[in-house]
This record gives structure tokens, sequence and C-alpha cells, in this order.
């Protein structure tokens, strides 16, 4: 670290114009340069024609992958305006190329240009232009084709001029942009199959309208994929699950608007046992912590079976009322409001504040859902006796989990003597390593820092939980050991102010076995400790794959990409590579060395953006629909980098 100055005046206060800000902090607007940022520049552009969608004025997007790692997006709305601004701050300026140089500018602020959009900060695409080394905008109005240019950092290279005339009847906004590398140093190489998910999210939340996905990188030999969903959230409701069994064929679906805000919810049981299936948005934006309109709907559906069940009396008085968490157990619910002004709780727009929204929504649910309840009376009653079996079982649950309560963490888990604690009890500083097999769980043991890290070894793959009811899983031993270990509960009881180790490392074995203990234990997080991938306390150790010797040192890689690297920087290396398989191969001090020691290990952090689209994953991942699971393997074998045979 640098040594302050004792000066401190004008001359140490830097005033940032136009985009350099998004370049010294890109971390601000796009979330990281990593992968996920680099993905965020095509969200922010596709957004921005979703909004013409969403305003009734744009019925088609495509979006292609360039040969040369650019991407082109096309829409068929009405083109960012072109004539002069009128703001006194940027007069005479062409309208477009305010839109894309300058930051807090747009149509979306009054509500003149877009009654509703999810992009209200204005930044979207003047950010794909400041962190791109290029930047072309073709935009056809009033007949004419117009074409502006920006070079790296979002200068302008080439002003607003007119091209030809537009084809006929054609308006729309084309925009072409090349990421910038020194921006994004992992890599600027889209991925399709990320994108793609995220298209065909938007594509049913935006009914009717098609978004078109052409791949032209080399290797990729123009790919083409198209989304369309003519009956919106209905089909995201079927697709979800289509993995599942389905408690009765009928989807549910009911929409209403009031003044400046409508909500539209679709909904379906199947036989699964898990109570996390309801999934919110707001003006197409998805609203993973919740908010207001997931509050007014589960509020109002516990009202409604409650109300249903005991008028035509299908609840026995020992069962007494059902809690929310009984009436949802398998229910896949998508609910999508749309509101002139959203509120969004921090920077990430997770949670939807709006107070009125709450109430639409509970409105609509009172009503509706209880008139579609009286229109198909067998598919409520399987609703309502679902819930009964769920609520006796949860019933079951609690003595288990009052019995685990009444155990310590290290009497009742099981495996008496299995976790090694860390001294320290500040969760901010204290780290639990779930380690593979007791033999690794030594050698982490002796290589851990014991003040600060916590080694916890499970035998063998735990429970599936994808297919059993929690009463089911609070019998599994190694279960059991991990909800005593992390100290915050589970399930719906769950809390994430109680963890006792604020970073969770999954360290398995790299090889078939290792990836399904790994996959097992994300799913049991993902389904019964959701807020903790939420909040990204998860991570998978990434011990190397490979160790060699340079003179008398060893060296580890990581992968084969890192083994590639080192092989054109040593060209005359000739010694032998050693593949490292197991954990349980390495001594202590490697195993500390490599993968444990804070200062040179590399973790990878597991964060779940899209919450609806890891639902359907681990669905097909750890359901019992194996057709699904094949052909989810052989669609994504093309994006598979690391692969151990």
């Amino acid at each position: 670290m640098a040594a302050p100055t004792d000066t401190y005046d004008a001359s140490a206060i830097t005033a940032l114009e136009g985009l350099e800000h998004v370049r010294k902090r890109p971390g601000m607007y796009i979330g990281s340069t990593g992968v996920g940022g680099l993905h965020h520049l095509v969200y922010e552009v596709v957004d921005n024609a979703i909004d013409e969608a969403m305003a009734g004025f744009c019925s088609r997007i495509d979006v292609t992958l360039l040969a040369d790692g650019g991407c082109e997006v096309v829409d068929d709305g009405r083109g960012i305006p072109v004539d002069p601004m009128k703001d006194p701050k940027l007069k005479g300026m062409p309208a477009v190329q305010a839109v894309l140089s300058q930051l807090n500018t747009g149509g979306k602020f009054e509500g003149k240009g877009y009654k509703m959009s999810g992009g209200l900060h204005g930044v979207g695409v003047s950010v794909v232009n400041a962190l791109s080394i290029r930047l072309e905008c073709e935009v056809d109005r009033d007949g004419k084709r117009h074409y502006i240019e920006f070079e790296k950092g979002g200068k302008l290279k080439t002003k607003l001029k007119l091209l030809k005339d537009a084809p006929r009847g054609r308006t729309g906004t084309t925009i072409r942009f090349w990421p910038d590398p020194v921006v994004f140093t992992e890599s600027t190489e889209f991925r399709a199959q990320t994108l793609l998910e995220r298209f065909q999210m938007m594509a049913f939340l935006n009914k009717g309208v098609e978004i078109r996905f052409k791949d032209l990188r080399p290797g990729h030999e123009g790919e083409a994929t198209s989304f369309r969903y003519t009956h919106g959230l209905v089909d995201f409701v079927k697709h979800i699950n289509a993995t599942k069994e389905s408690l009765f064929s009928k989807v549910g679906h009911f929409e209403k608007a009031e003044d400046d805000q409508e909500v539209e919810i679709a909904f379906q049981w199947n036989t699964g046992y898990q109570t996390d299936g309801i999934h919110s948005f707001a003006n197409g934006i998805a609203t993973i912590d919740g908010g207001m309109h997931e509050e007014g709907f589960k509020k109002a559906l516990t009202n409604v079976v409650n109300k249903y069940a005991k008028q035509w009396s299908l609840l026995k008085e020992k069962d007494g009322s059902l809690q929310g968490e009984d009436i949802r157990e398998g229910l896949t619910c998508i609910i999508s409001a749309k509101l002139r002004e959203p509120q969004f709780e921090g920077q990430t727009k997770g949670k939807l504040g709006n107070v009125s929204m709450r109430s639409l929504v509970e409105r609509a649910t009172n009503d509706q859902l209880a008139a579609w309840f009286e229109e198909n009376p067998t598919e409520a009653r399987k609703v309502v006796n679902k819930a009964i079996q769920a609520s006796r079982a949860r019933m079951a649950a609690r003595k288990a989990r009052e019995t685990i309560r009444r155990k310590s963490a290290l009497e009742g888990a099981g495996m008496p003597d299995k976790l090694k604690d860390c001294s320290t009890r500040n969760p901010d500083e204290a780290e639990l390593f779930i380690v593979e097999g007791d033999s690794a769980g030594g050698s982490a043991t002796q290589a851990r820092d014991p003040r600060t890290q916590a080694i916890l070894p499970i035998r063998g793959k735990i429970l599936n939980v994808e297919r059993a009811r929690l009463d089911q899983m609070l019998k599994n031993a190694e279960i059991q050991t991990l909800i005593s270990a992390i100290g915050a509960g589970v399930g719906e009881e769950f809390d994430l102010a109680k963890v006792r180790y604020k970073k969770i490392i999954i360290m398995c074995d790299a090889d078939v076995d290792g990836s399904h203990i790994r996959t097992l234990l994300l799913t049991f997080f993902f389904r019964q400790m959701k807020p903790l991938v939420e909040a990204e306390y998860i991570h998978i150790a990434q011990p190397p794959l490979y160790s060699t010797v340079v003179g008398r040192e060893k060296i580890y890689l990581k992968d084969d990409a890192a083994k590639a690297v080192f092989l054109e920087e040593h060209p005359n290396h000739n010694k032998e590579f050693q593949r490292l398989k197991g954990l349980g191969e390495m001594d202590w001090d490697e195993l500390g060395e490599t993968t444990m020691q804070v200062a040179r290990r590399t973790l990878l952090k597991v964060s779940v953006e899209q919450a609806a689209i890891a639902d359907e994953v681990f669905s097909i991942l750890m359901g019992e629909d194996v057709e699904s699971r094949k052909k989810f393997i052989q669609n994504n074998a093309k994006d598979v980098r690391f692969l151990d045979i």
C-alpha cells in the first residue's frame, strides 16, 4: 500500500468526464469484469429492445454472435430518436448520440418514452459503449437509415449520418459492439448457453415476442435458435414442470390491472416436495429476493386454500390450519408484475418494495384463485390433500429437528468426532471445508489454519434431496451433521444471520464421484439453505489437476489451460506431468499449499442469478426424468471446458 501524502487539496480531486468512471469502476455497473459482466453487456442491449416490446412497439429481437467476437442486436421497435436534444446540457447533440455516450440519459425517467420498463437508471447501453473497443449503431426511422460509430471507451468516431433509405416499413435499432479485452481480462468469449437461458426467460415473460439467436463464430456452424411463446407465463410453468410429475395437468392463470400497475400469475402443483417454486419478476427483472408481489401472493394463497379446505370439510380438527409452506410444497408459480415506477431494494434490484403491488396481488389472488378453485374442484382437492400430507410430514420433521437441537454439533451428527472446528467464533473470518472422505479429511485437518478453518469430512454420497421430503432428509446422518455444523437451521426455518461460517467450501476429488458428491451438496444447499447460495457463501475448492518439477521445485497447475500456458513459457520442459485425481494423493502440506492457503488457493464462487433457470437445471439433473437429463447433457456438451475422463 502506498504511503499517504500530507497534502490534501484541490490537486487530489479528480473529475472523471463522460464514460471514464465506467471504465474506472466497471463492477459498479455490470457486477464484475468476469464472464458474468461480459454477458451483462448483451443483456443491457436486449433489455432496451424488451422495453420497446413492453411498450407495444417491438415483436422481434435478433441476437447474433459475430465471427470476429462481436455481438449484434437488432429489434423492430421505433428506433432510438435521432433529432437534436432539447436538454440545455446536451442541446443540439443527436438524441441517439446522447443515449449511447451519456450516463443517466434515456426515455425512461419521466414516463414519456416508456410507461413501464426494467432499465430505469438510464446507464444501460452507454455502459456497453464505455466497455467496448468499438460500437456501431444503425437506426431506421421515418424511412431513413442513420449510422453512428464509437471507438474504444465510447469516444465518438463517426458522427451521425444518413446511410440510405431504410427497407420499406422498417423501423428499429441495430447495435453491434465488441467487448474490450483490457476490461474483460478473463475472457471476451460469449457462452451461447448462458445467453440462450436468459433469452428464453425473456420470451416467456413477454408473450408473442420472438427472440432469435444465431452463432456465427468459428466452430459453431451458424447455430440458430428461436424462442416465442404464445401463452407466456403458462408456457413458462409448463417448461419448468416438464421434468416433474404434475399433480394435475391444468395450469392456472389470472391477471389484474389497476391504474399504472398490473400483475399476471401462472401456477401448477407437481408431486415433488420443494417449497421454493415461486419465481417473481418486476418489469421483466428477476426479483430473486422476492418482495411485495411475492408477499401478497403467499398471504392470499394461504388464505384461499385454508378457506376452501374448511368450506368443504377437507381438514380434520387435529390437522388445524395449513401453513404456507405446506400449501406451497410442489408449487411452481410465476409472478410477473409491471408498474410505472418500481422501487427495487439493493443495487442488484433483487427485491420489489412497492407496497401498492402487494395490495394488488393480494386482492387478485383472493378473488381469482378462489374462483379457479371453485371452477376446478378436482384439482383443488388434490392441492388440499397434498398440503395436508405436507403438514403431517412437517410435524414429523419438527420432531426430528428438535432431536437434533437437543444434541450438540459434535454429539448429534452421527459422526461424533468428525467436525474439527476452528477456534474463532467470528463468522466473517470462519471457513468450513466440507471434505470428501476421512483420508482427505485427515490431510485437510493437518493442513488447515486451526484458528479460522474448520474441517467436516463426509462419508460417501449424501441423500439426493430433490427426491425426498424434509422429514426423510433429517434422518440422514450426513445431512444432520451439515445442519448442526452450519448452525442456522434448515428449510423454511433457515436463518442466514445464525450461520457459523460465512465461507463454506466444498472440497471434492476431481473425478466422477467427486463431481456427483459436489452436485448433491449443491442441490441440498440450493433447496434447503438457499439464502447461503444467494449470499454467495458457498464456494468450490479448485485443487490442481497436474504437478511437475522445475529444477528442485514442484509446480502445481490448475487445469489443462494452465498446463498449456506453462508449456508455452517452458518450451524445453521435459519432465513428466503427474495427474492428481484425488485429494488423498497429495501430502497434507501440498494440500494446504495448493488448495487451502488463502494467499495461494483458487476458489470458485457459487451464485444464483436466475433462480427459475437454476430450479429447472436442478430438477433435470437430480430428478427422476432420465430422458430430460440425457438431452440436457447433449445440448450443453459443447460448452464443457474441463472434462475428466
